[in-house]
């Protein structure tokens, strides 16, 4: 290894240039022999010295790195200490190349530095187990109980639900930790050090044998908000800010971060490409014209505002939106569908995962102003290759969920849902039922006539849109199981959904895949591919043909068979939770008044 930093140094030895990359390099070689036990180091000819710490710097080239217990890697003037078998090895594995630097190499060779005050490690309550050495556990309080020798104090870091018991005796403990103790409050910081050992009690596996806990940040009992008591789901969304503290809201969002993680991995896994389509749009993807207006227009000086007007220059009702930002009234969008299939008939199989808005003004537990939507298309697909997608995607991400959120959903299973497993192990393991909408109607009507008065809608017929009851009726009670009704009447769904030939176009090849306790869970269809068709359909439902220029380009050029749907995000995480209301189902949900934090 010297042999190997001589030879470099005699190749690399020149004028150092005054590039900004050197300085950096230079400031960061200062910092790091501050690091390693405050030896100065001194500049000579271009190379840099210190006792134990030898730097070369050059415009371009490599760094190697030799210690026996610290090394720093940086790129410009930031670095990380470590271990120094992971930062020279791989360097000397690639031939001493380093591809994280730019402008110039660096090679050190440090003395033996002294470890034992470094920091106790930082683990997780959700991964902690028994350690010989002393760690380091941060957290906020959930509970503390005092007895005459010692202190437990519940600790949680949000890795989990039940966090960490620490156990803190009074005769082992320094004048500090004492006063930590009595200064402790549920809601405060704490930083916690000690040994992991097996628990004394039968609540929890393991325990935190506490020397020392610290006060990081105080938090007065007496106005904090999550008093230690079950507040109703309506209260914590008053205070949404506060609400991930609490046992439920937390749960949610864990499981809301397992599915999304898995949704990414059942994608990619199968070989579709991510792609992000723009939340800002001149299109109205669902014709319904439930959209939010963008616009940088002085509304609140409404004489400001440009007019339309004719040719003739009479002045129209309406904004002449040409001198908006835009050049063109734009919209928050409501999927990202359009914007996908353009990348679908390039790249084959893709998905978008993103923020949509719709301004519907709907209070109910199952609609939000903002939500997330997940649109997979698929290029030389047809319906049946959407619903095939779909339900293997739903199998997928609720296998994870029940793997990796276990303590979660059992938490869920006890206050929520009592048949919430169950019901998701049936998601996993039993084939979703297939069946028309033809079908569908008629076995509601069958059921409706026996008794129409246990019904809101009894009314039921062909064209009929279906309510969130006769979903969940076809789901939790006629099959007890997830089904795709497919087959829509045209009337009913959008524009862009490709007609059935068998039918005269009465029906189009659209599906909605329904679960028990929610209703409908996705949405999808095999797409118009034939652009005499899709003009048609258009100017039918009074679209202006001119804004969809580009999506009729695809069709016009190289059209392909495709198709695809869309998962609700926050209907999922409903659905796999077993909550009610959609509105705890994402941090800061949005709806019809209230668009606060």
């Amino acid at each position: 290894m010297t042999t190997q930093l001589q030879q470099q140094d005699k190749s690399i030895k020149r004028t150092l240039t005054k590039k900004m990359a050197s300085r950096a390099c230079l400031a960061a070689a200062i910092a790091a022999s501050a690091r390693t036990g405050g030896v100065s180091a001194f500049s000579k000819g271009g190379n840099y010295f210190a006792r134990g710490l030898s730097t070369t710097l050059s415009s371009g080239g490599s760094r190697v790195f030799e210690a026996n217990n610290v090394a720093s890697s940086f790129t410009g003037a930031s670095f990380i200490t470590g271990s120094i078998r992971q930062a020279w090895e791989p360097a000397l594995s690639r031939g001493g190349k380093c591809n994280k630097h730019y402008g110039c190499s660096v090679q050190l060779k440090m003395a033996s530095t002294d470890t034992a005050d470094a920091p106790p490690r930082r683990v997780k309550a959700a991964e902690a187990d028994v350690s010989d050495e002393p760690v380091s556990i941060k957290g906020w309080v959930k509970t503390v109980r005092k007895q005459k020798t010692l202190a437990f104090v519940e600790v949680n870091d949000g890795s989990n639900m039940s966090g960490i018991q620490c156990v803190v005796p009074f005769d082992g403990v320094d004048e500090a930790t004492l006063t930590a103790i009595d200064n402790l409050t549920t809601g405060c910081s704490v930083h916690a050090i000690g040994k992991i050992i097996p628990s004394q009690g039968g609540k929890q596996a393991v325990e935190l044998s506490a020397t020392s806990i610290r006060v990081v940040g105080t938090c007065p009992g007496d106005t904090f908000p999550l008093a230690k008591k079950r507040h109703t789901l309506e209260y914590l969304r008053t205070i949404a800010h506060l609400r991930p503290r609490t046992n439920t809201i937390a749960a949610v969002a864990r499981v809301r971060s397992t599915l999304a993680g898995s949704i990414h991995a059942f994608f990619q896994e199968q070989g579709f490409q991510y792609v992000q389509t723009p939340l800002i749009t001149a299109s109205d993807c669902e014709g319904a014209g439930e959209m939010f207006r963008v616009t940088t227009l002085d509304i609140d000086d409404v004489d400001s505002l440009p007019r339309a007007k004719d040719d003739d220059g009479k002045v129209l009702p309406g904004v002449e939106y040409a001198e908006d930002f835009f050049g063109k009234a734009a919209f928050l969008t409501v999927s990202g569908q359009l914007g996908g299939e353009t990348h679908a008939c390039a790249l084959g199989d893709i998905y978008t995962f993103g923020p949509t808005f719709r301004a519907e003004n709907s209070q109910t537990a199952r609609h939000l102003a903002e939500f997330w939507m997940v649109e997979p298309e698929m290029a030389f697909a047809d319906l049946t290759s959407a619903m095939d997608n779909a339900e293997a995607m739903l199998k997928f991400v609720v296998g994870v969920a029940l793997e990796k959120c276990d303590e979660d959903l059992t938490f869920f299973s006890k206050f929520f849902d009592k048949g919430l497993k169950d019901r998701l192990e049936k998601v996993v393991n039993k084939p979703f039922v297939r069946v028309s909408y033809r079908d569908a109607i008629g076995y509601l009507q069958e059921e409706i006539a026996k008794d129409p008065s246990k019904w809101q809608f009894p009314e039921v017929e062909f064209g009929t849109d279906l309510a969130t009851e006769h979903e969940r009726w076809l789901a939790e009670t006629k099959f007890e199981s997830a089904v795709f009704v497919y087959n829509y009447p045209e009337k009913i769904k959008a524009f862009y959904m490709r007609d059935n030939d068998e039918d005269g176009g009465e029906t189009v090849n659209a599906m909605d895949l329904l679960v028990p306790g929610v209703g409908e869970l996705v949405g999808g269809s095999q797409r118009e591919e034939r652009l005499d068709v899709l003009i048609e359909k258009m100017k039918e439902l009074d679209l202006n043909v001119d804004d969809y220029w580009w999506y009729l380009d695809l069709r016009r050029f190289g059209s392909v068979p495709h198709a695809g749907y869309g998962l609700g995000f926050e209907r999922l995480v409903t659905y796999v939770c077993g909550i009610e209301n959609i509105r705890d189902a994402i941090a800061f949900p949005r709806y019809p008044g209230n668009a606060e934090f």
